[in-house]
């Protein structure tokens, strides 16, 4: 079952779906949805909690997969995705769809005081460390540093919060 802090708020137009494999959505205080964030259960049994003081801009898409982690104060901006799955594929006398989802890469872990720009993309077994920025239209696929600044694809460290 669903829980969400009386202080969060989370606009009218969100489209927040309810997990059919008891799954979780956890929002922590004073958290910000806003309009059109899509919020979908699918891919894993992965839990998806915010922590308390992030706020997520309109358009973006979380997927639970195999569960998404967002720590304090945490800033995302509009059009990301957040995606802890993988499609599997291997098997060409098998359609992708049948062939469902590949296993775990540990899901996606925000952790606090990060902000994520506009587009970025995170992908199954990222960890984004403590302080990071992600610029704009960014792809991240794996584990950065503490305070660090980054953008591109491949993500590349541009320089550290000082």
């Amino acid at each position: 079952m669903n829980q969400v802090s009386h202080t969060a708020s989370i606009s009218k137009l969100a489209d927040i779906e309810v997990s059919s494999k008891g799954s979780r959505l956890v929002v922590g205080e004073n958290v910000m949805i806003d309009a059109f964030v899509k919020i979908k259960f699918t891919g894993g049994i992965g839990d998806i909690v915010i922590g308390d003081g992030s706020y997520i801009n309109s358009g973006c898409v979380l997927y639970s997969g195999n569960g998404i982690t967002i720590g304090k104060d945490v800033l995302i901006a509009a059009n990301c995705t957040i995606a802890p799955v993988n499609h599997a594929y291997i098997e060409k006398n098998r359609t992708i769809k049948e062939q469902r989802f590949k296993p775990t890469k540990g899901g996606i872990i925000i952790e606090d005081d990060t902000w994520i720009g506009a587009g970025v993309i995170i992908l199954d077994g990222s960890v984004i460390k403590k302080g990071s920025v992600i610029g704009a239209g960014s792809i991240v696929n794996g584990i950065t540093e503490e305070y660090g600044v980054y953008s591109g694809n491949p993500l590349q460290l541009i320089k550290k919060r000082e």
